[in-house]
């Protein structure tokens, strides 16, 4: 051990960098779930998928139009944000890839929703007329952090690049 650079952090060097950001992305890739998480990636990422579509196909009454019903801000460009942020999101759970980063806009878009939704209608006509509302809701919500906690299972693009980088590690 040298005495003269003990307890100091090593010099941050380009190679020293560029591990530290391999290391990170292997953890966001790193899955051990069993195959059977494919089911929830499935429904999570079709769900959000559908419904970033329908924020384009249908703008006035799930875009743009209901964001202005329900008091969200700038609804012309929230509407089309979010409308893209499903899609992407969507797309990226049910391809299995990045899922852990993917599982974090869709876990806000979902606390947005329930907030703006689902609280208003619990403090108007009570908490069954909210449960009733909000299924759906808390389902994705909780799908979602499910994704962001176990990532995407054995079969997914991400257990396919954790693989492929420990191979190249070797």
């Amino acid at each position: 051990m040298n005495i003269a650079t003990e307890g100091w952090p090593q010099r941050a060097t380009p190679t020293n960098r560029f591990n530290g950001h391999v290391m990170t992305f292997r953890k966001i890739i790193e899955t051990t779930a069993p195959r059977s998480v494919i089911l929830i990636r499935l429904i999570v990422g079709a769900v959000f998928l559908s419904e970033g579509i329908q924020k384009f196909l249908y703008s006035a009454e799930l875009g743009a139009g209901r964001f202005v019903k329900i008091g969200i801000p700038f609804p012309q460009i929230m509407g089309p944000f979010v409308g893209v942020t499903e899609i992407v999101c969507g797309t990226l759970i049910l391809l299995g890839l990045l899922t852990r980063l993917a599982a974090i806009p869709l876990i806000i878009n979902m606390l947005v929703a329930i907030s703006s939704t689902k609280i208003p209608i619990l403090l108007k006509s009570g908490f069954w007329s909210m449960a009733h509302e909000s299924r759906t809701d808390f389902a994705m919500l909780l799908g979602s952090i499910f994704l962001l906690i176990t990532g995407a299972g054995v079969w997914s693009l991400d257990a396919k690049l954790f693989a492929k980088s420990q191979r190249m590690e070797e």
